[in-house]
């Protein structure tokens, strides 16, 4: 974890065998919504909002891809820490 100028990144990997789909990536995005942090979610090259379901979609990370959590702001590390359980969780889903 990378944290200056209160900026936190992390490390992901996409365990869902579905991807970062609808259901994730909606509750991704509502839990990015609770922090004041801007939250990026980012894949290769592309950075995208992860407070927007839209743009979570827009990078469709297939199964064991891996992506970049980069939150800023006073609440950046909660935000970080609470998006990156959803991950280790599968964001609940048993597969």
């Amino acid at each position: 974890m990378n944290s200056n100028n209160g900026e936190v990144r992390r490390q992901v990997k996409v365990s869902n065998q579905l991807g970062l789909h609808a259901r994730p990536a909606a509750r991704l995005a509502q839990e990015a919504q609770q922090f004041e942090s801007s939250i990026a979610l980012i894949q290769d090259e592309t950075a995208v909002d992860a407070k927007s379901i839209l743009d979570v979609l827009t990078l469709a990370a297939p199964f064991g891809a891996t992506l970049e959590i980069q939150a800023k702001g006073s609440d950046a590390k909660g935000a970080v820490e609470r998006l990156e359980a959803l991950f280790l969780n599968r964001f609940g889903e048993e597969r």
